[in-house]
């Protein structure tokens, strides 16, 4: 039903204007008496050995919606009936943003994949909470935070402190965003010495809580060795619950689409095939490095269950679909569980 009648509808579509027509027609469907039911007959795939223990959370099954999609906490309930095991939302910064100017959001369909310069367009954390409080859905919730494009960098650990403390009891683990290459001069944040304070900032305010929550930073793809090098070391000393790998990139070799189209495009964040086994090599070199002490959640180019497998024996422990969820559509979270139990069952 995706790839014969949705999809070339949306696709149609300007790509920010699909993505609000499918947040509110999924929404309209949901509302509908009996359809959250076939939805969940359809797509959900429940298996004991797909069932995943990590950061101290139990998870249903390992494959998650990246944030970006869901960037105001308002769809968690109805996509909890697609089979996701989690589900992220954010990026949430203190204060709402209108994000970059229009058009930011760019189809690539030669490659299967985006561009985007949102600016980490969202509401806010108080429109956040405020829906928050009153979802229904047990899904596994990540909160993904970041600073204000107006924050100095200087005061960034302000922005990301405020909406910690205002997420906390509502979600179940953080990812700490400093890997957007849309929000001028963020990515400067993940350099050894600011990541480092950043993060133990958090995690005293944390300690502080009467249930601590685990915290994942994710990184960019754009990173050298050396500063993977940084990052592992760094998780290591204050023994950092977890990373996601990657963010996007800003990498624009290999493509199908002409220079021509990429320059009349511009600047932002390139997700999809492209990036696959870029995100693949990023997550074996942590999990080597660190002899596997890291858990790593793999998201990048994720298009087919074979592509998640990858992931998995690179050494992910969960993954995650963003660009994949949009060009393949829903079926994919069943086929990549699907698979996963069959290559379980096959060793």
């Amino acid at each position: 039903m995706y790839h014969l009648l949705l999809k070339p509808l949306l696709f149609r579509l300007a790509p920010e204007k699909a993505h609000k027509t499918t947040v509110k027609l999924f929404k309209t469907l949901c509302a509908i008496p009996g359809v959250k039911s076939i939805f969940k007959g359809v797509y959900h795939y429940e298996h004991p050995n797909l069932r995943k223990e990590l950061f101290g959370l139990t998870f249903d099954n390992p494959v998650g919606l990246a944030a970006g999609f869901d960037k105001d906490a308002e769809v968690i309930d109805e996509f909890s009936h697609l089979g996701f095991g989690f589900i992220e939302i954010g990026t949430v910064t203190p204060k709402g943003q209108p994000g970059n100017p229009q058009p930011r959001l760019f189809r690539l369909t030669e490659d299967e994949a985006l561009i985007n310069r949102m600016g980490f367009n969202n509401e806010g954390m108080e429109a956040a909470l405020e829906r928050l409080k009153n979802r229904k859905s047990k899904i596994i919730l990540g909160g993904n935070i970041g600073k204000n494009k107006v924050t100095p960098n200087e005061q960034a650990t302000d922005d990301y402190l405020l909406s910690f403390n205002k997420l906390h009891d509502y979600v179940d683990y953080f990812v700490v965003n400093v890997s957007s290459p849309n929000t001028p001069n963020l990515r400067e944040l993940q350099e050894k010495e600011p990541l480092k304070q950043l993060l133990l900032t958090l995690q005293k305010a944390n300690s502080e809580k009467a249930k601590s929550k685990p915290i994942l930073l994710k990184i960019a793809p754009d990173l050298t060795n050396e500063q993977l090098d940084d990052i592992i070391e760094i998780a290591g000393e204050i023994n950092l619950d977890g990373l996601i790998a990657t963010n996007t990139t800003i990498n624009r070799s290999g493509l199908q689409t002409s220079n021509e189209n990429l320059e009349a495009i511009g600047n932002g964040g390139l997700s999809g095939k492209p990036l696959k086994n870029r995100s693949t090599e990023v997550i074996r070199y942590i999990h080597q490095q660190s002899g596997g002490s890291i858990p790593i959640i793999g998201v990048g180019g994720i298009h087919s269950a074979e592509d998640a497998l990858e992931k998995f024996e690179a050494g992910a422990s969960l993954v995650q679909l963003y660009t994949g969820f949009i060009y393949e559509g829903p079926s994919l979270i069943k086929q990549i569980n699907q698979k996963l139990l069959r290559s379980q069952q096959a060793e």
